[in-house]
């Protein structure tokens, strides 16, 4: 029964409770993390180029 109480017996201040998550692996999720944005990035700007490459083509072709 105690394994169903124990996160409501822990203190609620930051300070007396220990960080779940160490400093290395909130480094690590971060770099990860913009890594992906930055990936994502990456693919919406190959998007544009190619949206704006294929309009110059069409705007070529009929004019």
């Amino acid at each position: 029964m105690s394994m169903l109480t124990h996160s409501l017996d822990r203190p609620f201040d930051e300070a007396d409770r220990p960080s779940w998550i160490s400093t290395a692996r909130k480094a690590q999720l971060k770099r990860v993390a913009l890594q992906g944005f930055a990936l994502l990035s990456m693919g919406s700007v190959l998007t544009a180029l190619i949206a704006l490459r294929t309009t110059i083509y069409v705007w070529h072709m009929h004019g």
